[in-house]
């Protein structure tokens, strides 16, 4: 029943220098591909709330020539059931399963956002919603994030670094967790850490103990508990908090020495900041720190990384 096609993770990239330098085109000549979606339709389903990805998905799709429509689980449609073999006697009105094979039908593409419950791990990092769709749709699914992975902020990222790289240097690259007051999910840490093992970079990650990420995600990569000698001599430094993944969904420490300050980014190589947005300000990164960071060009990408991700997924379904 489900489409070989989709937008997953790295993964489904089969030359990821080419991506981006299709992206940086894209960028340069926006309506170059106006007529790659000509005729076609994506449906945008939302689990959860969302700003940059709602926004750079509805207009990537526009820059293709699709339509969109957009489905706000929860409050646009019924409640879902999401378990197999459920009485449906309470609350839900309708099956995960039924829902996503209906709406395969009015799309020709499906792109779903998801985060994790943080409640149990094997469930979280089973993407069952995901997988569901991918199960059951008759089209191509894209994710627009899910429990473990969000590929098109990792694509977004990837773009962003290449730009600002300096010429003729392989760039070190740090993944620094910063404090957080709530517990939030490894779905952007862990697609970075991929994504960056993909491309010509030297990546550090630096965490307190307590906080690495899985062994299969972080295979072959320094992992640093000290995050100033992990700082120095860095080319970018990418800040994010994520609850730990061995006592799975807590929150270990709040330690704010830990917030990205004008004195760390000092230890520096004049390195430049990133973060995937929205930042707790002065929690996760000082004001200053923040305001000579490249995180709205950043924010930019996303909207060329949807849309060279959904142009690839279209080309595959002519194929």
């Amino acid at each position: 029943m489900s489409s070989t096609a989709k937008f997953t993770n790295i993964t489904d990239v089969n030359n990821l220098n080419a991506w981006i330098e299709e992206a940086r085109y894209l960028k340069r000549n926006p309506h170059i591909f106006k007529k790659v979606g000509a005729g076609k339709c994506i449906g945008l389903v939302f689990f959860n709330p969302s700003l940059r990805t709602r926004m750079s998905s509805q207009r990537a799709a526009q820059l293709l020539g699709m339509d969109t429509i957009v489905l706000n689980v929860g409050s646009d449609g019924w409640n879902l059931e999401m378990s197999d073999g459920a009485v449906m006697d309470q609350g839900a009105q309708e099956h995960i399963k039924d829902a996503i094979q209906v709406m395969s039908q009015y799309c020709d593409l499906l792109a779903v956002r998801a985060f994790a419950d943080l409640k149990n791990r094997e469930e979280d990092y089973s993407e069952r919603i995901l997988n569901d769709f991918i199960k059951y749709s008759d089209v191509p699914v894209i994710s627009l994030e899910s429990a473990t992975g969000h590929p098109l902020q990792a694509f977004a990222d990837m773009i962003t670094i290449e730009e600002q790289r300096a010429e003729g240097r392989r760039p070190k690259v740090v993944l620094t967790w910063a404090p957080h007051p709530r517990a939030l999910p490894q779905a952007v840490a862990n697609s970075f850490v991929e994504w960056v093992k993909a491309s010509d970079a030297d990546l550090v990650i630096t965490n307190p103990e307590g906080y690495d990420l899985a062994k299969e995600v972080t295979e072959g990569v320094k992992v640093e508990y000290d995050q100033d000698k992990a700082f120095a001599d860095a080319d970018f430094i990418y800040a994010k908090n994520w609850s730990s993944y061995e006592e799975y969904g807590k929150i270990l420490s709040t330690d704010s020495a830990w917030q990205v300050t004008s004195e760390k980014m000092a230890l520096t190589n004049n390195a430049k900041f990133m973060h995937c947005l929205p930042i707790r300000r002065n929690v996760v990164a000082s004001d200053e720190v923040i305001d000579n960071s490249i995180v709205i060009k950043q924010a930019e990408n996303r909207l060329f990384a949807a849309a060279v991700a959904f142009k690839k997924v279209l080309e595959q379904i002519e194929k």
